[in-house]
């Protein structure tokens, strides 16, 4: 009977794990509900953005290359041709149970530290979250890499506000000549059990036109038979645009980031619950058949001294 009361106490442990699990599920899928509107309404918002600043940027260009001039660029357009040091910004969360995206993220920040070590770069490495920054400080603890951890405390904060003061700290250290260029890395939501692992730069802003043909390049400055006339000039309304554009950007992969990982725990509880399911389901089957067995061994036992007698 000892073995039928502990396999009793483990399906009762597992019936509260499982409890648990399911509630932690049902909480991130709440959160990511809320998270996944944010990330899709910024989504043609951001593209339409970017491509009114790539748009006016290289009719600039162009101009500059048909008067055979040069315009002064706004400072976030103003990169260096030597860049020597980095910022890395690293999104991961602060707690667990959120299956490999914290380790993900992790391996790709470690990628990217790698790349840069090996070009002699300097690099300083700023984790928003607790778990990279954990992995990242023990992976380089004797390379020559400074690893911090910045606390953007999301209590009392929307996510357009916490966006807001991280734009403003970044654009702060560019100002202050802190770093050449400023990197993100952070998970991109696709769904809630896909997401990628990107590190793009964020400062100073990167609007290339490589993509583009030369056809496209012709069009760029038209929207069928219309042309685009600008008030006031081009330049500034470039300088204009830009400071949106990079508040946008910073905002963009902050609620992808979070979107990501509340995705990632969502399906690693439903995973967990499955798993608790399962493990009820066989360990009951295991209890009832050495119940079974331990009442028909007594009957047993009592028919014998029945007929002994």
């Amino acid at each position: 009977m000892a073995g039928l009361k502990e396999l009793r106490t483990r399906i009762e442990a597992i019936k509260s794990t499982q409890k648990i699990t399911s509630a932690m599920k049902m909480v991130a899928a709440s959160r990511l509900r809320r998270v996944q509107i944010l990330v899709d309404k910024n989504q043609g918002y951001s593209e339409n953005l970017r491509r009114s600043a790539l748009r006016v940027k290289t009719e600039i260009e162009m101009e500059e290359k048909a008067k055979n001039i040069r315009y002064a660029r706004p400072v976030l357009l103003n990169e260096k041709k030597n860049p020597q040091k980095y910022d890395l910004w690293v999104f991961s969360s602060d707690r667990g149970l959120c299956g490999a995206f914290n380790a993900n993220v992790a391996k790709k920040a470690a990628a990217r530290i790698y790349e840069l070590l090996s070009l002699n770069k300097h690099i300083n490495v700023i984790c928003v979250g607790k778990k990279a920054y954990d992995i990242l400080r023990r992976r380089f603890a004797d390379q020559n890499v400074t690893i911090e951890r910045y606390n953007l405390d999301m209590h009392g904060l929307t996510y357009p506000k916490a966006a807001a003061q991280l734009a403003e700290k970044v654009l702060a250290d560019f100002l202050a000549q802190k770093f050449d260029v400023c990197e993100f890395v952070y998970a991109q939501f696709i769904s809630a059990i896909s997401r990628n692992f990107l590190c793009e730069q964020v400062c100073p802003l990167n609007l290339n036109t490589e993509h583009l043909d030369d056809e496209a390049l012709n069009l760029i400055n038209r929207s069928g038979d219309a042309f685009y006339e600008y008030m006031p000039d081009k330049l500034t309304v470039l300088t204009n645009i830009l400071p949106i554009l990079f508040n946008d950007n910073v905002f963009k992969m902050l609620v992808n980031s979070a979107a990501s990982e509340h995705g990632a725990r969502m399906s690693s509880m439903d995973n967990a619950t499955r798993n608790a399911k399962k493990m009820i389901s066989e360990l009951t089957l295991k209890y009832n058949s050495l119940r079974q067995s331990a009442i028909t061994t007594e009957l047993i036992e009592i028919i014998a001294g029945a007929e002994a007698i």
